[in-house]
């Protein structure tokens, strides 16, 4: 019979109070004040990294505004740059203060970089028009009340801004485009210079004499105030149409008499033809019509006999 031995060792301790111990021991041995001390200086430093940080981005583009001002930088075009820029600095500010907290910077940047991608992806046509809004301002190719044609639009300039271009067309309509429709088009621009051309455009008849037609022509230009003596006007032979010889009258005159004076010089030229004799025709067509008939006659002999007959045609109605 096998006896228990009284002195035997006591039951072995379960598996988990070792694990227990030992997280207790590492939560223990950790200084908690230091830690709660360093991470409120890396805090307060990124509070204070991004509030200098801000002001700083404030004052730079103040900076920047009173600079571009200086240099006669169109005022659009200067509070673009300055939120650009703010907007820059802010995100280097922001970045910094970041790190100083011990977010790492690479993984952000990545981050960054990916979105401005998918924004830039998103709003690449707003992102043309941006870029064309700034090249039309620093390149100016018009200005504030010019008289363009942009776009296939005509009219007058009220306002350049950073997206799009607004003017009014002298039927009194407001007409709005995009910037990168209007740098990607021919401009027109009729106030760049002091003169501008008008173009009296007539036909005179094949037997009249042209000579006396021009000198005609240069008359009344020459009579008219507002035409410039140089550069002088003169007539110009533009074709052998199907019923007149075209010519036209080339006028020079101020920009801001030009309506006016091109109205006044086509009246005077058709007024001037006319009463020297001079005749301005116009497309006719001679239209030939013929029956075929049995017998072969003209369209006209079918007519007249139709009417000979019905008038020779006894009355048969009955009386009443």
């Amino acid at each position: 019979m096998k006896q228990t031995n009284p002195q035997a060792a006591p039951a072995a301790a379960t598996p988990s109070e070792p694990g227990a111990n030992a997280l207790m021991d590492r939560f223990t041995g950790i200084d908690w004040l230091q830690l709660l001390e360093t991470w409120s200086l890396k805090l307060l430093a990124a509070v204070v990294i991004f509030l200098v940080g801000r002001w700083l981005a404030k004052r730079l583009t103040i900076g920047l505004g009173r600079v571009l001002a200086r240099a006669r930088v169109d005022s659009t075009l200067i509070g673009f740059l300055r939120n650009i820029s703010y907007a820059v600095m802010l995100v280097l500010v922001v970045v910094t203060a970041l790190s100083a907290v011990g977010v790492p910077t690479t993984s952000m940047f990545a981050i960054l970089g990916a979105a401005g991608l998918a924004v830039g992806l998103a709003l690449k046509d707003s992102l043309s028009n941006i870029a064309s809004g700034v090249m039309l301002i620093i390149l100016r190719p018009f200005r504030v009340g010019d008289h363009v044609v942009l776009a296939g639009q005509e009219g007058v300039v009220d306002e350049v801004r950073v997206f799009q271009t607004t003017m009014h067309a002298f039927d009194q309509r407001t007409i709005v485009l995009p910037n990168s429709e209007v740098t990607s088009a021919p401009i027109v621009n009729y106030s760049t210079r002091p003169n501008r051309r008008a173009e009296v455009a007539v036909g005179v008849g094949y037997e009249d004499d042209l000579k006396k037609a021009q000198e005609l022509l240069l008359e009344v230009a020459r009579s008219d105030p507002s035409v410039l003596d140089s550069p002088a006007p003169f007539v110009n032979v533009k074709n052998l149409g199907e019923s007149s010889v075209d010519l036209i009258l080339y006028a020079y005159m101020r920009n801001a008499d030009y309506t006016d004076t091109l109205s006044r010089l086509i009246e005077a030229t058709h007024d001037r033809l006319i009463a020297n004799g001079i005749s301005i025709p116009y497309p006719q067509r001679d239209l030939h019509v013929y029956h075929h008939a049995g017998n072969g006659g003209a369209a006209s002999d079918a007519i007249i006999r139709a009417a000979v007959d019905d008038g020779d045609r006894p009355n048969t109605a009955a009386p009443r």
